[in-house]
């Protein structure tokens, strides 16, 4: 077809692609446009997992690398690699002359593709707008929102807040979160080489053993509790006993080096027995992973957003994603051992837990679609006032 709008996004890490990834193969199939992912940030680092190599298996095979990271693991390395991100990505922008530019959630590295797209007079399209969690990615979300023109939200509570933002309600849709049409497809039982075929470290659970996932990411606006936290959260799962700990490697924030280091130091040193660890999976094996888990423990967003929606039992931890719309399904600690000990016993003894529809229902996806094909009939424009007026 000719005249294909010309639709570009970054993925940066692996929640971000889980959380588009139903909405992108969307895309790819219709006619109506051209997709090019850009693959940035710690997606291009092999420490953080395989996530190009799963992004070819999803059927695409031709991207645009962008480095932009700068090692160092600290505050001021998160601000330049910002800015280093504008700069790159600016570049390829200027040359693919994307129609729209799509950016999901509220990650560091996201903020740079919406302030080079939008400098660049291309439209943009926010997904997962209006939500409050803690750390500093309650101010990038925002400032997203901001420079956003199109909004798909995942809650009737996140649209509510963008039009009290001043964002044009006529530009603010209502459609669940595109996370939630894979964890729909997804659920089912392990396959008996799950754990194998994923390349894990440590004690490896066997076919049907039971297991409970920890992720434990760090929060950058508490940067110096880094330490302090991630001991709480081992000491309390070195209590656990007679159940296997499978345990993710954390993000590319500012802190994940002093979380690794301890991580290290529990796999080297043995201190936990029954423990593996895992850098990636891809999104469908992920979901698979905590569908059929006894409980999942950290501060992850996927704890809030698809454990809801599997009806998973949840530790959830420290500030990270406070006030973030809740299931059924949670239980909130402080970083404080005793705490999230008791609440993983807690959550163990829980016959069931009633599944919340909060994020979506599984066809988001096919909701976004559908308003694009009928809003790109018409110029999209990138002039934006307060609707105060």
């Amino acid at each position: 077809m000719k005249n294909k709008k010309k639709f570009c996004i970054a993925i940066n890490n692996r929640a971000n692609y889980a959380r588009i990834k139903s909405l992108l193969l969307e895309i790819k199939n219709d006619n109506n446009y051209e997709l090019k992912i850009i693959i940035g940030a710690s997606a291009t680092l092999d420490r953080f997992g395989n996530l190009k190599d799963i992004i070819k298996q999803d059927g695409f095979n031709k991207f645009e690398k962008i480095y932009s990271i700068i090692e160092g693991d600290n505050l001021i390395t998160m601000a330049k690699s910002t800015g280093l991100s504008i700069i790159e990505i600016s570049t390829f922008f200027e040359s693919y002359k994307p129609d729209a530019v799509i950016v999901v959630a509220d990650r560091y590295e996201n903020l740079a593709v919406a302030t080079s797209a939008s400098y660049l007079n291309i439209p943009l399209i926010h997904i997962q707008g209006g939500e409050v969690t803690g750390s500093i990615d309650e101010k990038v979300r925002h400032s997203i929102t901001k420079l956003s023109d199109i909004h798909f939200v995942a809650t009737k509570r996140s649209r509510d807040f963008l039009i009290k933002m001043g964002e044009n309600k006529k530009f603010v849709f209502l459609t669940g979160c595109p996370s939630i049409d894979i964890a729909y497809k997804a659920k089912s039982k392990l396959p008996r080489d799950f754990f194998v075929k994923n390349k894990g470290i440590g004690n490896i659970p066997k076919y049907r053993e039971k297991y409970i996932v920890v992720m434990h990411h760090p929060e950058p606006t508490k940067f110096n509790e880094t330490y302090n936290q991630i001991q709480q959260t081992i000491n309390a799962i070195i209590r656990v006993k007679n159940i296997n700990i499978v345990w993710l490697w954390p993000n590319i924030d500012a802190g994940s080096d002093i979380i690794s280091k301890e991580l290290r130091l529990i796999r080297e040193n043995k201190l936990i027995h029954n423990i593996s660890f895992f850098k990636n999976f891809s999104p469908e094996d992920y979901i698979k992973l905590i569908y059929n888990s006894e409980c999942l423990v950290g501060n992850s967003s996927s704890g809030i957003r698809e454990s809801s929606f599997l009806s998973i039992p949840v530790v959830n931890i420290g500030s990270r994603q406070v006030n973030r719309e809740r299931g059924f399904n949670v239980i909130d600690v402080k970083h404080d051992a005793n705490e999230i000990y008791n609440a993983i016993i807690k959550q163990f003894k829980k016959k069931k837990i009633k599944q919340s529809f909060i994020y979506g229902d599984g066809f988001s996806h096919k909701r976004i679609i559908k308003i694009l094909n009928r809003i790109f009939k018409k110029k999209i424009s990138t002039y934006k006032i307060l609707n105060y007026l």
